[in-house]
């Protein structure tokens, strides 16, 4: 059995139809229609011990709602969920110690108290030995880089400092499992990258299993070994981050950096993308204009300082399978009851 087990997972939520006018509002008194919507809808996967996953879909995909269920906060409609051979909702409290949680835009810190303080807090509250305490504390800021604000309150951080603070308190009991949603919106360039690593060599550390939820794609090719991608509440992929990237390989773009301003290329299988006075980018079908075909069909008379091959970022694949998902559209199916 693998470590998180998600098998044919539902969640429905029912919301109350208010109808127009004063007549039928009055009738509701008596009787009322309600709708249904699947935020998640027949949904299984398998996640091992120490796997880096990202979990990934556009808004409304139901990512949160799934992330909320595995860590006991939800109770599914159907299917089963076991996380460690926990039942999350069933056995709340001991699930709690199995996992730690951060939300990008929801804080756990108390916004008056100094760290020293909220360390000392959640020691109490999961009752950590002194030996590990200390342990993880003196780990947690040197890695984070958290001297400079150990006792200031929370309200006096920045948000770099506050994102730091939110992952050493999510895993200062040591949990085998951490949860992660957007933990670097907002986040400087330099702040994401300490993060990034921070997050892989806790893993490599402790095998911590990691589920990242983001819309950041960079989180994801850094942090990650293997993304699902769901939506409309529905597993739509499940694989590598390596058989992820091979799906961008049927086109490839080529930047082309002449002396003196030219004329977009004419060829089949290439459309330019971008159009600058001494350099064009074009879009290339691999597959109708390999590269030493492009090379070839460069008119002799063009006279080229430079030619660069760029392979399609993470972002435009998930981009590509967004728009063939069909993403957009309004989560799950609207079931009219009564």
């Amino acid at each position: 059995m693998s470590f998180i087990e998600v098998k044919h997972v539902t969640r429905e939520f029912k919301s109350f139809r208010r109808p127009d006018g004063l007549k039928n509002a009055l009738c509701t008194l008596f009787k009322r229609d309600y709708d249904r919507m699947k935020a998640v809808d027949d949904l299984s996967f398998s996640i091992e011990k120490g796997e880096l996953v990202g979990y990934i879909g556009p808004n409304g995909a139901g990512k949160s709602t799934t992330i909320k269920m595995l860590s006991g906060i939800l109770v599914p409609s159907t299917g089963s969920i076991v996380t460690g051979d926990i039942v999350p909702w069933e056995q709340r409290k001991k699930n709690a110690c199995n996992i730690g949680v951060v939300f990008g835009q929801r804080s756990q810190l108390n916004w008056d108290l100094p760290m020293e303080d909220t360390f000392e807090l959640y020691r109490r509250m999961y009752h950590i030995g002194n030996v590990a305490y200390k342990r993880n504390v003196d780990m947690f800021v040197e890695l984070l880089e958290m001297q400079s604000f150990l006792r200031k309150p929370v309200r006096q951080l920045s948000l770099g400092q506050k994102m730091r603070a939110e992952l050493a308190v999510a895993l200062l009991h040591d949990p085998s499992i951490l949860y992660l949603d957007e933990p670097t919106i907002g986040l400087d360039v330099v702040v994401k990258d300490n993060i990034r690593k921070f997050v892989r060599s806790l893993n490599k550390e402790k095998k911590t299993t990691v589920i990242l939820t983001t819309h950041d794609m960079a989180d994801i090719e850094e942090i990650c070994n293997r993304i699902i991608l769901i939506d409309h509440g529905k597993l739509m992929l499940d694989q590598t981050i390596v058989e992820f990237k091979k799906q961008g390989t049927d086109h490839y773009y080529v930047e082309v950096t002449f002396s003196s301003n030219w004329k977009p290329l004419a060829i089949p299988g290439i459309t330019m993308t971008e159009n600058q006075p001494l350099c064009h980018t074009y879009l290339v079908d691999a597959a109708m204009v390999p590269f030493n075909l492009l090379l070839n069909s460069i008119p002799d008379s063009y006279d080229v300082t430079d030619l660069t091959i760029k392979k399609p970022e993470i972002d435009e694949i998930v981009r590509r399978l967004y728009k063939n998902t069909g993403s957009g559209e309004e989560n799950g199916k609207l079931l009219h009851i009564k």
